[in-house]
């Protein structure tokens, strides 16, 4: 994209009246955010969503020294922009309809051929809900997915860590610009991620972390994963209208039950009782829930060990595929007397032992 197509672009974005999803049958309409500028107000006029008042106000002045000024902290900063109908963006965001025309991005990030997964929940989380989110993330390290959160306190920066921490990388969704870090303690987490990942925001230079930015963040940590997860929640919190946000966009949402006296656990606990949440207790249930093969993982590889010492389950397990053959998950767990989620959580911990082999349609065989 040319400097004056991205001027332009910025420019729509500041016209009152203007937002995503009107920006999106303005570009369709017209080809080019020039072109929009450039149309005769009865070809606007004829657009679904577009009246006398918009037209008029595409004709302000303010809206491109603003573009002006903007442009200049892109170039200065090198920022990198990413626009919705190129290949740089965010895949599934494209499929959103309110997602964002134009993403500001800052680090080292690469979305093709790796599972995208969002990991989120309350600021103040728990020693369990820490322990949970580490184990989840480590057991999911060999699929090398993006992690997804919102850099903020809790959840969000555990999730982060441990992603860099295993060497995957990790995206931070900002409710601010970038040229500024909030919370200001997160500042010493900033290069390290750019390294790992990275940063995205829509939001403008002059963009302060304000209340309803959150919420407006909260749909692209929904719309650019394949699924999400909430680690722990009370009953109402940002990590709850994330999972709505999910469920509207029809992507997977897990959540981790926790018992009914603790309060960090009761918006998980409604979202699995209201059935807008799976249940998960271990990574092997977001493997099974999205149907990930192991093969699947794109830069990590897990060989068979020479000397594999196996707990008492897996080996009864991995006795009857070698007698067996090959058998569906469903049939494993019914043979071995196992209910299916356990099942799915010994053969995870099998194939990181590399004594099974995942093939598709939930098949499984000896090595």
């Amino acid at each position: 994209m040319n400097d004056t197509e991205l001027l332009a672009l910025l420019a729509l974005l500041q016209i009152d009246g203007v937002g995503d999803i009107v920006a999106k049958k303005l570009l369709q309409h017209c080809g080019s955010a020039e072109l929009v500028f450039k149309a005769h107000p009865k070809q606007l006029k004829a657009i679904d969503g577009v009246g006398e008042v918009l037209v008029r106000n595409l004709k302000s002045k303010i809206a491109f020294e603003k573009a002006e000024a903007e442009l200049r902290f892109i170039t200065d900063e090198k920022i990198a922009v990413l626009y919705y109908q190129n290949d740089n963006y965010p895949n599934r965001l494209k499929h959103c309809a309110d997602g964002p025309i134009l993403l500001f991005a800052s680090g080292n990030f690469d979305f093709s051929n790796n599972p995208v997964i969002s990991i989120v929940g309350t600021r103040q989380i728990t020693t369990n809900g820490t322990v949970f989110c580490k184990k989840l993330i480590e057991d999911l390290a060999v699929f090398n997915p993006v992690i997804v959160s919102g850099f903020a306190y809790g959840v969000d920066i555990v999730a982060h860590q441990t992603a860099m921490d295993c060497g995957v990388q990790t995206i931070g969704v900002l409710a601010h610009g970038l040229n500024q870090v909030y919370p200001k303690t997160h500042k010493k987490y900033w290069a390290k991620m750019e390294q790992n990942g990275g940063f995205l925001t829509e939001f403008w230079s002059h963009s302060n972390p304000d209340k309803e930015n959150f919420v407006k963040r909260n749909r692209i940590v929904a719309g650019m994963s394949e699924a999400t997860i909430v680690i722990e929640s009370a009953e109402k919190g940002g990590s709850l209208i994330t999972a709505a946000m999910a469920n509207d966009y029809n992507r997977d949402v897990f959540a981790v039950p926790g018992r009914t006296t603790d309060k960090y656990s009761q918006g998980c606990n409604t979202l699995i009782k209201t059935q807008r949440a799976a249940l998960i207790t271990s990574a092997a249930d977001v493997v099974y829930g999205l149907n990930w093969e192991l093969k699947s993982a794109t830069t990590k590889s897990v060989q068979k060990q020479l000397f594999v010492t196996l707990e008492t389950e897996e080996q009864k397990m991995y006795d009857y595929l070698q007698i067996n053959g090959k058998q569906l998950l469903d049939s494993l767990a019914l043979a071995c007397d196992f209910p299916i989620f356990k099942t799915a959580s010994i053969l995870l911990n099998m194939e990181l032992k590399g004594v099974v082999r995942p093939l598709p349609g939930k098949w499984f065989e000896a090595i």
